[in-house]
């Protein structure tokens, strides 16, 4: 069975998805992703004394602004509307995990927003935390949950 690429047109050209017919619905995406450092680098996190700042609170305020500008870093994106943009931290146990929630009402989907947010998320706080840890790894980016849209609901397998 093959099935046509929705950002190709027929001559084999890049092509911005038309979403101009499709319904407005709820839409909601989820993205998850960590970034793994040393016992000293997760200690001062921890207890907000790292030399740059409040690193959890700078990287959820650019998790939420990368979300925002998703449009203009990721070629085939459409600029979207969003309703909220949550972005949470956990700490595990030699790393901090990023969880983005994003939704909206609208024509498409908030995944690459949820995405995005994490994955910034997750940068920031390599850069807020890198005098204390050049060597730390960002990791596991991914999308976990979606719903709405014409696929509905999709969460990804607990592995």
């Amino acid at each position: 069975m093959s099935k046509s690429l929705s950002h190709i047109d027929a001559e084999g050209t890049a092509r911005m998805v038309d979403v101009g017919a499709k319904a407005e619905t709820q839409r909601l995406a989820v993205a998850s992703g960590r970034v793994r450092m040393s016992p000293e680098a997760l200690a001062a996190i921890r207890a907000g004394n790292a030399p740059k700042g409040d690193v959890l609170g700078t990287a959820r305020i650019a998790g939420i602004m990368a979300a925002k500008r998703t449009g203009d870093l990721i070629p085939m994106c459409h600029p979207l509307v969003i309703d909220a943009v949550n972005v949470d931290f956990a700490f595990e146990g030699d790393a901090v995990r990023a969880t983005a929630t994003a939704s909206l009402t609208g024509k498409t989907g908030v995944e690459m927003e949820a995405v995005t947010a994490t994955a910034i998320a997750l940068v920031t706080i390599y850069d807020m935390a890198k005098a204390l840890d050049k060597a730390m790894v960002i990791e596991d980016v991914r999308l976990i949950e979606k719903r709405g849209g014409k696929s509905g609901h999709w969460r990804a397998d607990e592995a």
